[in-house]
């Protein structure tokens, strides 16, 4: 099975050791929730099924009983933090730890460089531009974006962007992009980066009302009265239409400027309210 590094929830890890182990000997669920001294016999099993959360005292026991080493034991132990923390921060900061652990044992989390992308605005930004802008220095690039940085910042990021293979350089020096787009996947710490970029992209767009000339950016809104079903049906339109956008994006390999479009659709009521009416 995988390193125990290569993992973000521990959930999977104890289901993948438990299959592992099973494949190979007569293990039994009863006998690992033994060996990690609960008293039930499908603890364990409860656990990685996400039925129990496993508490802080028993993640010793559990680690132990998997065998796992001083730092995979520490790292183990940062999984169930991240998956029982509340909010948005606690998971950023104990997932940062979970990548400080894993860089330090040279192991690479396959979802590292997913959050390290959605974490800051500059990475999409300056993967759109960088191609866009042949031969141009640091220093001009952080000049040419709005929300102001500087040239080691965007030396930072062009460095991770390769790093991550979202942008390489060809014959000639000059970035390119290996995708066209990028996008998440059914991950479990990309969806809290994602969450932030959605903050900061929508604080971007407040600035943009009244710092942007008005035939440079489209603002437009409507509140509206609907049932689940519609919501369904208009969160799969939005879909589609996102999907339109990135064709007509696409379509030329030629850009002139960089720009953000945010899709929302959020309440302004409270259902349960709406019910006692």
């Amino acid at each position: 099975m995988k390193d125990v590094l290569e993992y973000t929830s521990y959930r999977q890890y104890i289901a993948d050791y438990y299959a592992d182990r099973k494949a190979k000997s007569a293990f039994s669920w009863p006998e690992f929730a033994q060996a990690a001294g609960f008293s039930s016999p499908v603890y364990l099993k409860y656990v990685s099924e996400g039925r129990f959360n496993l508490s802080d005292a028993a993640v010793e026991r559990v680690a132990q009983a998997m065998h796992l080493a001083d730092y995979e034991r520490e790292y183990f132990s940062e999984m169930v933090k991240f998956d029982h923390a509340k909010t948005d921060a606690a998971k950023k900061a104990i997932f940062k730890k979970m990548l400080s652990i894993a860089d330090a044992h040279k192991a690479k989390i396959l979802e590292g460089d997913s959050f390290r992308f959605f974490e800051s605005w500059k990475n999409p930004v300056l993967r759109e531009l960088a191609p866009a802008m042949p031969g141009a220095k640091p220093l001009v690039l952080a000049h040419a974006c709005r929300p102001k940085i500087t040239a080691a910042e965007v030396t930072a990021t062009l460095n991770f962007l390769v790093k991550a293979g979202l942008l390489e350089k060809d014959e000639q020096g000059r970035f390119v992009q290996t995708e066209k787009s990028v996008t998440t996947g059914p991950m479990a710490a990309t969806p809290v980066a994602v969450r932030g970029m959605h903050r900061q992209m929508g604080e971007f767009a407040l600035d943009a009302i009244e710092g942007v000339p008005q035939d440079e950016r489209h603002f437009s809104g409507i509140t509206l009265g609907i049932t689940h079903e519609a919501y369904e049906e208009i969160v799969q339109e939005i879909a589609e239409c996102r999907k339109r956008v990135i064709a007509i994006a696409t379509k030329s390999p030629a850009m002139d400027e960089v720009y953000r479009l945010n899709m929302q659709l959020f309440p302004l009521t409270q259902k349960n309210g709406l019910k006692k009416g």
